[in-house]
């Protein structure tokens, strides 16, 4: 069935900000012949040129010197909730930190839970397991986890222990909730240096701002339980208060600063108000926009704040073009290679089997485990596993000849979401990452937010 006929028969799978498996390609025969000859005993061109500038993880400062000057280095997965990934994500950002002046974990997450962790990370402000409960719900249900919890207390303890170093900080940089820290941010602003237009804004968001004890998950299945016409007044009134605030002009001095994140935080409630706001029939459009929006977000905070930034999100995110552009047709990679050329990098993150978490489908709350069988001839992953190192890093922008047409062309490759599935899109590695980097085995991570994950279905 048609992924976007399966989006009618639940509310929560129409969540604007919801990422489905990318891709619905079958698999093809692409490399048959290379595969053919290893069956034969000869050895692989392709393979042998990956292996001589395969750099391995334990060269972990290699693997960093592939991102150059890059300010914004985006990771991605190929799955939503894999150990490894989530593992390799928390040791870069700590090597990053310390040899290359990054100083923003990002993350494919709400915005307004974004300042809630960063209040923690930077101020001590709140309990983190509390706000991933509180935050981690619906679409984001896969990053409450032992990784993520265990990483942004990390970031509060160094920022406790270096006092005279740039405060690391982190962000949301998607739209599915708008929660309450961002209408505070307008409010609070508007009362203390624009009183004359805090009537407007209060009566414009009057309905719109989610109760300080709101559930996000069961918020976000609200807003699209309601009809089309009502969701696109919301986003209106979103719109316009935007407008009354910039419209107040930016003040002089130190106020100028207080102003230009009261806008942005009234940007991001009009951007999630306006992202339910899509009819149904138009999925494409309200991906696009997802994407935009959070390429946006991402740029505008590595404008305003200090350092660098790694970006975590899905594959299907990161790269520079879509594997399924009839409903996902530009991602955040495209986004911002156009915003930031060259000082943004692309890195795919591949792997060849172990396990993971999903939802078994469109309607399910609860995750199941699934086992992955070793990846098959023809896909991108079985090739990259014949390399010698277990795990490894590859520069794609300087991949050898022998290499290059292999690369350039789109074969099966694993993407995993939200949603279990067994089709995996056709993805060309060449042409959608600067970087990629395959690891051997990957483990389901430590979910926190069910006592238990049934087991799921394998997946050869």
């Amino acid at each position: 069935m048609n992924r976007r006929r399966l989006l009618t028969l639940t509310a929560a799978a129409l969540t604007a900000g919801i990422l489905l498996p990318v891709g619905t390609a079958s698999a093809s025969t692409a490399s048959a012949g290379a595969a053919a000859g290893a069956a034969a005993g000869e050895p692989d061109p392709v393979v042998g040129a990956l292996q001589r500038r395969a750099v391995p993880l334990g060269d972990l400062d290699g693997v960093v010197r592939m991102f150059g000057d890059a300010r914004v280095v985006a990771l991605g997965e190929a799955s939503h909730s894999g150990h490894e990934f989530f593992a390799l994500k928390a040791r870069l950002f700590k090597r990053l930190v310390a040899t290359r002046g990054f100083t923003t974990f990002a993350l494919e997450a709400s915005w307004s839970t974004g300042l809630r962790l960063d209040t923690y990370v930077t101020r001590g402000v709140g309990d983190p397991e509390q706000i991933m409960r509180d935050e981690f719900q619906g679409q984001y249900v896969f990053w409450n986890t032992d990784e993520y919890l265990d990483l942004i207390r990390w970031m509060r303890h160094y920022n406790v222990s270096h006092p005279r170093r740039p405060a690391l900080r982190f962000v949301g940089n998607d739209l599915g909730y708008p929660g309450p820290e961002a209408f505070d941010q307008v409010t609070s602003y508007v009362t203390a240096h624009r009183p004359g237009v805090a009537g407007r804004i209060a009566a414009l968001y009057a309905g719109l701002r989610p109760a300080r004890n709101a559930s996000a998950g069961a918020w976000m299945g609200q807003q699209l339980g309601k009809d089309p016409a009502s969701r696109r007044a919301e986003a209106d009134r979103a719109e316009r208060a935007l407008t009354v605030l910039r419209a107040s002009g930016r003040p002089r001095g130190s106020a100028g600063r207080a102003y230009d994140w009261a806008v942005q935080n009234a940007t991001a409630v009009a951007q999630s108000f306006t992202g339910y706001a899509f009819p149904d029939e138009e999925f494409p459009e309200r991906m696009r926009y997802r994407d935009q929006v959070m390429a946006d977000n991402t740029a505008w905070w590595l404008a305003h704040t200090n350092g660098r930034i790694l970006l975590a999100a899905n594959n299907g995110h990161v790269a520079y073009t879509s594997d399924n552009p009839q409903e996902f047709p530009e991602p955040v990679g495209a986004f911002l290679r156009e915003k930031l050329g060259r000082k943004y990098v692309s890195v795919g993150l591949t792997f060849n089997e172990g396990s993971l978490n999903a939802l078994p489908d469109y309607t399910a709350q609860q995750p199941q485990k699934y086992t992955v069988a070793p990846a098959p001839v023809g896909h991108n992953e079985h090739t990259l596993d014949q390399v010698r190192h277990r795990d490894f890093a590859l520069d794609l922008r300087t991949a050898p000849s022998e290499a290059r047409a292999w690369l350039d062309t789109a074969r099966p490759t694993r993407s995993y979401g939200l949603y279990w599935s067994d089709q995996d899109p056709e993805t060309a590695l060449g042409r959608s990452y600067d970087i990629v980097i395959h690891l051997h085995r990957v483990e389901a991570a430590r979910l926190r937010t069910l006592a238990s994950v049934k087991d799921g279905h394998s997946h050869s």
